[in-house]
């Protein structure tokens, strides 16, 4: 779809006229094929990413009912992502937030995620069921006797019953990659569960507060990165992690969670940094010497509605920011896999910094393609560039910056594009009205610092006092 499209123009204008890609392996993940190979495309797939380790992947669809007979699908073929984690040992889904230099956005400074890749309702078994009682067994590998988990007896009717299971063997492994990164950009790493209720949880806060205390506190705190925190690694509730997403929007911070809060808590950031296309996707996983496999990719969709007016033969805008950074980590990682594995070798040593030095080209070929308005319609409104035209726009000033390798006059600084410009902009501007009116108590078209705390307090987004803070000095 309009994913596919865009990636290659991209490849073709922004990448070929500088690399040969004939070694590139690529597969084919649209419906038509997995469906016409009976899966074995993506089979194919995850074999050859284990074994090159670096791969990029867009957007793909994972079809409803409604679609498998649309396109004449013989059954409803599952997401990909779940083969590809277990297929790669997968440990952490990195999602961060993209920045555009000298470009104000939803949080000014950088904000990490660390999604645990396995585990939690994304594999669940489950079943309908009636009346009756149902038994959760376990059955040791080692032979033991086995003993029951749960009982329950199920009186309605109808119920859903739904297992499933964290596995925390590589929790450390997790660990290690959200505290290094956290490290290396100087944010505060915070970790979050709602293991107040959900006990089973406890396990994932203390794994990874165990490689915080060993391996990283010391260095955390001689860099000034725990001032925020209280001087230490802080747990937050799922439930007050959302509302600090849309407090602390100066970013800075990152923060580790598991597979499902995860995936809910950083669709939050990416609507508070401007959408999904504004931050990166990049699963992490293992091959058995110990190197890590990176799959990078875009984390909006396949972007239907601008395909159908493409086909259709209108205009379309498509913002490509987070297919391109996509593409810019797994050359990265491909290069620096080439280059580790062959130390010793100056030719790999020199390729690898072509490639950086061209990704970090690239990068600021398309932000300063943003920065002097001329940028899709999302970032620069009605008079923005289409699809094609920013490409080939990006495509001119990539060649022009690579010869000259710099830019005489430094493009301008912009505050942050209107909202308004977004396609899903879907603001209910009546509703709006009348909340403003709720809280503007003595109807002069303005809220004074007094209606402003009413509305924060009444809203229960106001900041809050550190309580345990206040009670140290107090005690001090």
């Amino acid at each position: 779809e309009m994913a596919h499209y865009a990636s290659q123009l991209i490849v073709e204008q922004w990448i070929k006229p500088y690399f040969d890609t004939s070694a590139w392996e690529v597969y084919d993940l649209s419906c038509k094929s997995r469906d016409e190979t009976n899966d074995k495309v993506l089979h194919d797939a995850v074999e050859a990413g284990k074994r090159i380790g670096a791969i990029f992947k867009e957007p793909t669809i994972t079809p409803s009912a409604l679609q498998v007979k649309e396109m004449g699908l013989s059954k409803a073929f599952g997401s990909p992502n779940g083969a590809m984690r277990r297929g790669w040992n997968g440990i952490t889904i990195s999602r961060d937030t993209i920045h555009i230099e000298g470009m104000e956005l939803g949080y000014k400074d950088q904000v990490f995620f660390e999604r645990h890749a396995v585990g939690g309702e994304y594999g669940a078994g489950w079943s309908q069921v009636g009346k009756g009682t149902l038994l959760t067994t376990y059955l040791p590998e080692d032979g033991s006797p086995p003993f029951v988990v749960d009982k329950r007896d199920l009186t309605d009717d109808n119920n859903v019953v739904v297992v499933y299971h964290n596995p925390y063997d590589n929790v450390t492994e997790l660990a290690h990659l959200f505290f290094q990164r956290c490290y290396d950009q100087k944010i505060t790493p915070y970790v979050v569960t709602k293991k107040t209720v959900f006990k089973w949880q406890e396990g994932f806060w203390q794994a990874m507060k165990e490689v915080f205390d060993e391996h990283y506190k010391e260095k955390f705190l001689e860099a000034g990165l725990l001032e925020r925190s209280g001087g230490d690694l802080q747990h937050l509730i799922s439930d007050a992690a959302t509302m600090q997403l849309i407090r602390w929007t100066d970013g800075g911070f990152g923060m580790a969670a598991h597979n499902y809060d995860g995936d809910m808590l950083t669709d939050q950031i990416a609507q508070v940094h401007r959408s999904p296309g504004f931050i990166t996707s990049n699963l992490v996983g293992k091959k058995e010497d110990g190197s890590l496999i990176k799959e990078f990719e875009a984390s909006h969709g396949t972007v239907t509605d601008l395909w159908n007016d493409h086909l259709a033969g209108k205009e379309t805008s498509l913002n490509p920011l987070g297919l391109v950074e996509a593409m810019i980590g797994a050359m990265q990682h491909a290069a620096t896999l080439e280059a580790e594995k062959y130390p010793d070798d100056v030719e790999k040593q020199t390729v690898k910094a072509k490639i950086f030095n061209y990704c970090s080209t690239l990068r600021e070929s398309m932000h300063n393609t943003f920065r002097y308005g001329q940028g899709t319609r999302d970032m620069s409104g009605p008079s923005g560039f289409t699809t094609e035209d920013f490409i080939a726009k990006v495509a001119w000033r990539l060649d022009r910056y690579l010869k000259q390798q710099g830019e005489d006059v430094p493009p301008p600084k912009l505050r942050e594009p209107d909202r308004k410009f977004r396609r899903n902009y879907r603001i209910d501007v009546e509703a709006l009205n009348k909340l403003w009116q709720q809280f503007d108590t003595n109807g002069d078209g303005k809220i004074d610092f007094e209606e402003f705390e009413d509305m924060m307090v009444k809203l229960n987004i106001a900041p809050r006092l550190d309580v345990d803070k206040d009670e140290k000095q107090g005690d001090a």
